[in-house]
């Protein structure tokens, strides 16, 4: 069972990392070395300096101490295979898993971007992006950073770029932007956010993964209504893996109890009966 950050905190010997890596961060940005006591307070700075970060190379002696911590807090906190999540529905390739993505060691899981793709710049964040950056560690940014520079321009919504996972527990990690929506979703956002799924899983195809794990995309300050994305996103991973007759396992991450639900019964019912027409899916 996944423990909490908290907990993984109080257990994990390599926050006394912490002082020395908050003083970098503060001395790097011209500021006074200033570092609370609490583990906790040291916590809460540390992922603030790191989310407002640029993305910039890092000291090797940064690199070896953050690595070491947040490499810790998962260990600590445990990690869960695939064989941990549940079949749900008829076709058992199709799981669902509550809790943090950050924990599954999966070949590679998705990360909800936005079109700059450097991740979450607001300080303690809880998005998925900002979670993801911050216990992969800063590396991933300047990856990023690279990937978007090569490219010339942002992200456009639907596609897919991978990156190293760095200090996560999985392989890889699959970057897709999806669609902004206010209000009711429009037949074009519906078909965007369809392409995200297409488009992630075509990529973890190419890189030969067994397994792959989704967050909920758009959902949260994106604003897709949740059962129009819940049935989007299972009707999209149905007719890929039917289509491509994939043994691939698909894991369904979701956080809360209510998207939690959503998920079940959308996948009991195969999706599109239930939140969706074939007219608008």
């Amino acid at each position: 069972m996944t423990r909490s950050l908290e907990v993984a905190l109080s257990e994990t010997p390599a926050t006394r990392n912490l002082p020395a890596l908050v003083e970098m961060l503060l001395v790097e940005r011209g500021e006074m070395p200033e570092v609370p006591e609490g583990v906790d307070e040291q916590w809460r700075l540390f992922r603030a300096l790191v989310n407002v970060r640029p993305p910039i190379p890092a000291s090797d002696e940064f690199l070896r101490m953050q690595d070491e911590l947040l490499s810790g807090i998962i260990e600590s906190r445990g990690t869960t295979s695939p064989d941990g999540t549940e079949a749900v529905g008829d076709d058992g390739r199709i799981r669902l898993w509550r809790g943090d993505i950050t924990t599954l060691a999966t070949d590679v899981i998705v990360n909800a971007a936005n079109s700059q793709m450097l991740g979450c710049f607001v300080p303690g964040h809880h998005c998925i992006d900002n979670a993801i950056h911050t216990f992969a560690g800063v590396q991933l940014r300047l990856e990023c950073q690279r990937l978007m520079e090569a490219q010339g321009f942002p992200e456009p919504t639907g596609m897919a770029k991978v990156t190293e996972a760095y200090n996560l527990p999985s392989k890889r990690i699959i970057h897709t932007v999806g669609p902004i929506v206010e209000g009711e979703a429009t037949p074009q956002a519906r078909a965007l956010l369809s392409n995200c799924y297409t488009a992630c899983l075509n990529a973890a195809a190419d890189l030969g993964c067994e397994t792959i794990a989704f967050c909920c995309i758009s959902t949260g300050v994106f604003g897709f209504p949740k059962e129009a994305a819940a049935g989007i996103a299972i009707n999209a991973v149905k007719n890929w893996l039917s289509e491509e007759e994939s043994d691939m396992i698909v894991i369904f991450n979701v956080f809360s109890p209510t998207d939690e639900a959503l998920y079940a019964t959308g996948l009991a019912l195969g999706g599109r009966d239930f939140y969706c027409s074939a007219s608008n899916c």
